[in-house]
């Protein structure tokens, strides 16, 4: 049985999926395709927050934004998660909403970290681009270890984020860990990492149902998912930057 530790790519994502008679079947090409129309429009949207924060400098400009792309980006994933036909539809919204959040949040840091965001692409893209060599060359293998280690480093770093933003409610703050300190500096990089390596598994998970005839309409589902692992590491990859550039001010 295939795992990934992508929630939208978990197990039962495409059990019982398989294309019908005459019918287009999911395609490796067909998802980089869609991956990179997820991807430009996500910048797109990403691009209006950036230059509305910059031409006020001015956080609270882009903070409505930031709330309208977090909670209807959260909304679209689950509902997309359930409702896998509906991606060729919501795959995009989610793009376009994630591109809010991103282009929010990078413009504030790097208003604070000139150079940050730069960084922060280059590290994310060339993290995807080594590691998808390595998956196809056969250097990493997302063997079942593999895929059970990274599911449960996954799971708790997931309930961890939930812990703390419980205890944040009651105003209790879980200290070293967010802080640029060398315990907050590590546990970035370790979720980095485990971030990184949720790929491997995307890559592989897509793979396989490709080779098993899924359905035309996954290869929106698999681009989303894609989408959802890359949002996610290039947040992690700008708060470990943010922490280190933080201490070395």
């Amino acid at each position: 049985m295939m795992r990934t530790a992508n929630p939208v790519l978990s197990d039962s994502t495409f059990r019982g999926l398989s294309a019908a008679a005459g019918e287009r079947s999911m395609t490796i090409q067909g998802t980089v395709n869609r991956s990179i129309v997820l991807l430009l429009l996500l910048l797109l949207s990403a691009a209006w927050t950036w230059r509305l924060y910059y031409a006020t400098h001015d956080a609270a400009s882009v903070s409505v934004w930031l709330l309208v792309g977090a909670v209807g980006g959260l909304i679209v994933a689950v509902v997309t998660a359930f409702k896998k036909e509906w991606s060729p539809l919501l795959a995009p919204v989610y793009a376009l909403l994630e591109g809010l959040v991103l282009g929010g949040i990078s413009s504030i840091l790097e208003g604070q970290y000139p150079g940050i965001v730069i960084q922060a692409v280059g590290l994310t893209f060339g993290t995807l681009f080594c590691l998808l060599m390595a998956y196809k060359s056969g250097l990493i293998g997302a063997t079942e270890k593999f895929k059970l280690g990274v599911m449960g480093a996954t799971g708790g770093i997931a309930l961890f984020y939930l812990v703390t933003m419980v205890l944040g409610f009651f105003g209790i703050g879980i200290p070293y860990i967010h802080e640029s300190g060398l315990i907050g500096i590590g546990f970035s990089l370790f979720v980095v990492v485990v971030t990184a390596l949720n790929l491997v598994l995307d890559f592989d998970f897509i793979e396989q149902e490709t080779a098993s005839g899924a359905p035309s309409y996954i290869k929106w589902y698999g681009a989303f998912g894609l989408m959802v692992t890359l949002v996610w590491l290039y947040l992690e990859i700008l708060r470990l930057l943010s922490k280190m550039m933080s201490r070395r001010n």
